[in-house]
């Protein structure tokens, strides 16, 4: 995951504008607080990126943990929330030293593509071992491997006919194309899971897996899928 890592820390332009970017992340904080149990719930997203929108999450919970491998990510959210007392911000290793069984919901969204298998087994153990055992892991934007970047591609023009800022997507396609991203991508590739391969691999760390009915985010070619400790 260090090339990823690299690149979350490097000035990207996985976005195509300022719009793209708000869309992403406030669909997110409202899919996160679709799921959040009560307002006495802890609460961690994974993998969180920017997390523009997160203040509509901790809005809703007691404790909101934002956890990000990317230490320049990092620092920008504890900054952009520092004044929001439900909003905890956590590297991957200070989450794995929180104390068992005290949180209620993980959602994990657009993370596993980038992580290898070891990489991956070992996250779900963590996230099995903090989840209460009512608790709930929610595992979003799974590639499954016939998924090309050419449906991605597509997914995000779709997305922007509809909000405005398809000439800014066609551009930043063109971007990606030539920027970092696609080195990375072409390089170490994504780690890719058809439905029954996911459900095993949760299966393996402790939980009882089903798929959701869609997806997070816009790209409804990718999986989300919904985790309890069996």
């Amino acid at each position: 995951m260090g090339d990823w890592i690299a690149f979350w820390n490097s000035d990207h332009s996985i976005y195509v504008n300022d719009r793209h970017r708000d869309l992403h992340y406030r669909a997110i904080a409202d899919y996160i607080a679709e799921y959040v149990p009560s307002p006495a719930a802890t609460v961690v997203d994974f993998g969180c990126g920017e997390a523009l929108h997160a203040d509509r999450v901790a809005e809703r919970v007691h404790r909101l943990i934002l956890v990000d491998a990317a230490d320049k990510v990092r620092a920008g959210v504890a900054r952009r929330f520092a004044d929001v007392s439900e909003i905890k911000v956590l590297s991957p290793h200070q989450l794995a030293q929180c104390p068992d069984h005290s949180v209620d919901l993980v959602v994990m969204n657009s993370v596993v593509q980038y992580l290898e298998p070891a990489e991956l087994r070992a996250l779900l153990v963590v996230f099995r071992r903090l989840l209460r055992s009512d608790g709930l892991l929610v595992v979003g934007d799974v590639v499954p491997p016939d998924v090309s970047p050419v449906t991605d591609a597509l997914a995000l023009l779709k997305l922007s006919a509809g909000n405005g800022f398809l000439g800014a997507a066609m551009i930043g396609l063109i971007r990606t194309v030539l920027s970092d991203y696609r080195r990375v991508r072409s390089s170490i590739g994504l780690a890719r899971y058809d439905e029954p391969a996911m459900i095993e691999r949760l299966a393996a760390a402790g939980f009882a897996a089903r798929r959701a009915p869609a997806n997070i985010g816009h790209n409804q070619a990718r999986m989300t899928f919904l985790a309890r400790p069996d």
